[in-house]
């Protein structure tokens, strides 16, 4: 009798047991779940061409460039010791004049063009910051050009028609990330010809030119 009682109250101990268990499996499964979707909705809305990652130029956290899904994205491979460099200053221009109307640079800095960018990252971002007061987006330093050229401009090179030929070359990208413009090194951030594609102030777009809305900030 005593076996018996002890045989049922270990089994009705065992089933209260397992009610938390159970509660918390399906919390676990409910959560993953929710992740699993938001993450196939996340992909969905980003453009094929920012589903990348790089790493923060300062801090070498990982950067998901979807966050700038839905806006105009100016991308350039910079340098520190190149003739163009003084571009810092007007990119830094151009993203503080449009970042709240949807503009964002991305700098990508590179030694591929006679070697003039610095050692480390840390030093390019020193330089960077010291020097120009540059706040827009920077990413560690990559291969722009050649077989290790990073999957961002590698895939901006072929939507396109053309890699760089020097530092500080420029690629637009609209706002659905359907259409890409190309400009070269020698054109300033400044220069009409791309202000009056994402409409800068004192450039506002062309009437019948703003690829349907996709390009304005």
């Amino acid at each position: 009798m005593n076996a018996a009682r002890i045989s049922q109250g270990v089994s009705i101990l065992s089933g209260r047991a397992s009610r938390p268990i159970f509660r918390l499996a399906m919390f676990l499964l409910v959560a993953a779940t929710l992740l699993a979707m938001q993450a196939s909705a996340h992909a969905a809305q980003c453009p094929t061409l920012l589903n990348k990652h790089f790493n923060q130029l300062q801090n070498g956290q990982p950067i998901d460039l979807c966050q700038y899904a839905g806006k105009v994205v100016l991308v350039v491979n910079t340098a520190s010791l190149c003739g163009f460099t003084h571009q810092y200053a007007g990119l830094e221009k151009l993203y503080a004049d449009n970042q709240d109307r949807g503009l964002v640079v991305l700098g990508f800095p590179a030694n591929d063009f006679a070697k003039q960018e610095l050692g480390t990252n840390q030093e390019i971002a020193t330089f960077c910051s010291r020097t120009y007061g540059v706040v827009f987006p920077m990413f560690e330093k990559s291969h722009v050009v050649g077989a290790s050229t990073n999957p961002l401009f590698k895939a901006l090179a072929e939507r396109t028609g053309v890699k760089p030929q020097w530092n500080f070359h420029k690629y637009l990208i609209s706002r659905d990330g359907k259409d890409v413009l190309s400009f070269g090194s020698s054109m300033e951030p400044d220069d009409a010809k791309l202000t009056t594609q994402i409409g800068s102030p004192g450039h506002p777009p062309p009437a019948g030119k703003t690829t349907q809305g996709n390009w304005r900030g």
